[in-house]
């Protein structure tokens, strides 16, 4: 599988395990992240809320016999202050940040994290304190590179100008295509882009007449359901295999880091590591025609 390489020299491979779907049960989430292995993947993607710990603890345990590897990247997220209580609250203190890693290198059994990421963020947090923290953490050694989850143009651009980002995280298919506005900064920038939510709910996926259904029966964005189904037809006349085309899509971004992946299966990541495959045998023409079918959506909120 395609590298792709960070400011840092870390290399993450252009498909990644999103872990959140992995559940508590270890053996099963073992199942599957030694099949990622097994295809290819070598970047790894959780959060210190996920499951509360858990899904960290669990990635730490599963990856631990391949720490000699010097490929495997682990990459978790900070910012959802976990209560006692089970609640969080949104926290970008330099504080919580700092005191934060060390649960999380504690979970994953680390003493050094590849990627720490801020997993939100607001243009009124304390952008310089928080990315002090980040720096200071990349300073000690604690941290290798640290990047944002952010679908705020505002907030981005602050961290494209006035941080070492690595990485931006948000969601990016051929539907929800907003992303399409800040691609070319975030490439000038040479920050690499970590694609979430690829086949958008199961909407990009041979399933899609039930997702549809299931989770958009209300529309969404600039689509009504009714636009959102004839699109998903239209499309479908130029590529009936809407997953490959979705990852051939995110694959033509000259920014792409990687395209994040959630599995609850070694057989559903399987299916999606072979329209993965599928991709290449996508034109560049097909690619074209079915982009012209969908809607340009821009970013309408937190652009100032």
């Amino acid at each position: 599988m395609q590298k792709n390489i960070l400011k840092s020299g870390i290399e993450i491979s252009d498909v990644g395990l999103g872990c959140m779907s992995l559940g508590t049960e270890y053996d099963k989430a073992e199942t599957i992240i030694e099949s990622a292995i097994d295809q290819g993947i070598t970047y790894f993607d959780t959060a210190d809320v996920y499951d509360k710990g858990i899904n960290e603890e669990i990635v730490g345990k599963a990856l631990k016999k391949y720490q000699n590897r010097d490929d495997i990247v682990i990459g978790t997220k900070v910012g959802n202050h976990l209560k006692d209580d089970g609640s969080t609250f949104w926290d970008p203190s330099k504080k919580y940040i700092k005191s934060a890693v060390k649960d999380s290198l504690k979970n994953l059994g680390l003493d050094e994290l590849d990627l720490y990421q801020l997993h939100g963020g607001t243009i009124d947090d304390p952008l310089d304190e928080t990315i002090s923290a980040f720096d200071e953490l990349k300073q000690e050694g604690i941290v290798r590179a640290y990047g944002i989850s952010s679908i705020r143009p505002n907030v981005i651009r602050y961290y494209l100008e006035h941080s070492q980002i690595e990485t931006l995280m948000s969601q990016f298919n051929l539907i929800d295509n907003r992303p399409e506005d800040i691609v070319d900064e975030v490439n000038a920038h040479n920050v690499k882009m970590l694609a979430r939510g690829p086949v958008f709910k199961g909407l990009l996926t041979a399933n899609s007449s039930k997702a549809l259904d299931n989770k958009f029966s209300e529309g969404i964005f600039d689509y009504t359901y009714q636009e959102l189904g004839e699109t998903i037809a239209s499309i479908k006349e130029v590529e009936n295999n809407l997953t490959a085309l979705t990852f051939k899509y995110l694959k033509s971004q000259e920014a792409l880091g990687s395209i994040i992946v959630g599995a609850s299966s070694p057989a559903q990541l399987e299916e999606n590591i072979k329209n993965y495959e599928a991709a290449q045998n996508i034109s560049n023409e097909q690619l074209k025609a079915a982009r012209e079918r969908v809607k340009n959506l821009q970013y309408t909120q937190h652009v100032k």
